[in-house]
């Protein structure tokens, strides 16, 4: 597969600056596209941001990625992820990569292409495990996470289930399902005055934690004299 032929065939490209063997082009004013390849010329790692094209900051995500060769090869895991990331004043604490099954940047378009790119994005540390499923990689980057926008906030790895006797709502089936930061609020906040309903809920280091209302807000059995607070929310997900 030769890469760079098949980058500069997609039209207006150019190199960027800065950066060995990565080029960037776009197909309309709102996205950016930027691409780094490997040395060996056999893998490429893309970044595609949307209204805000910062080149410091796309230079510093595809030279992470490429010097940790993430994602790389058919045998990878579909979302691969290394904190330890920092670039100016963003919050971004990480970098995440997805297999091109996941990610299809380049199907319908150039198949060859796409079998060869790992799409990288910013991420926050807290916002995946580490052993999601190609299912759950594709629920998370395609529904949740908005990879390409840069001002998004953290998206916490969340997954919940619940049932309340007085609204009549719930999940379905005893697994834990993804949900958001706002459902896992809204649900707590309407635990009081239900006796017998529940919220339980796990993050991204696998804890879990069950509350309930009694009377008091009892969490994993031990009763608390006040609900759960956001800021005890947001410190048990682990996001900034």
């Amino acid at each position: 597969m030769d890469i760079e032929r098949a980058v500069a065939g997609l039209g207006n490209v150019e190199e960027v600056s800065g950066l060995s063997v990565a080029w960037r082009w776009s197909f309309m004013s709102r996205f950016m596209f930027s691409l780094a390849m490997d040395a060996d010329g056999r893998w490429a790692y893309q970044m595609d941001l949307l209204d805000v094209h910062d080149d410091g900051l796309t230079r510093a995500v595809l030279d992470f990625a490429r010097r940790r060769r993430f994602g790389r090869g058919p045998g990878s895991r579909p979302l691969t992820v290394a904190t330890g990331f920092s670039y100016g004043s963003y919050r971004f604490d990480a970098v995440a990569a997805v297999a091109p099954l996941v990610h299809g940047y380049h199907r319908g378009r150039n198949e060859a292409l796409n079998e060869v790119v790992s799409a990288v994005f910013l991420a926050y540390g807290c916002e995946f495990r580490g052993d999601e499923s190609l299912e759950q990689a594709v629920l998370r980057v395609k529904r949740m996470l908005r990879p390409t926008i840069i001002s998004r906030p953290p998206v916490p790895y969340l997954l919940m289930r619940y049932e309340n006797t007085r609204t009549g709502g719930g999940s379905v089936g005893r697994s834990r399902g993804f949900a958001t930061h706002g459902v896992l609020l809204r649900e707590l906040g309407l635990l009081e005055g239900a006796p017998g309903s529940f919220v339980e809920f796990e993050n991204s280091r696998g804890q879990v934690w069950n509350v309930e209302w009694d009377g008091s807000w009892p969490v994993n059995g031990a009763a608390q004299d006040v609900p759960p607070s956001g800021s005890w929310v947001a410190s048990v997900l682990g996001c900034p």
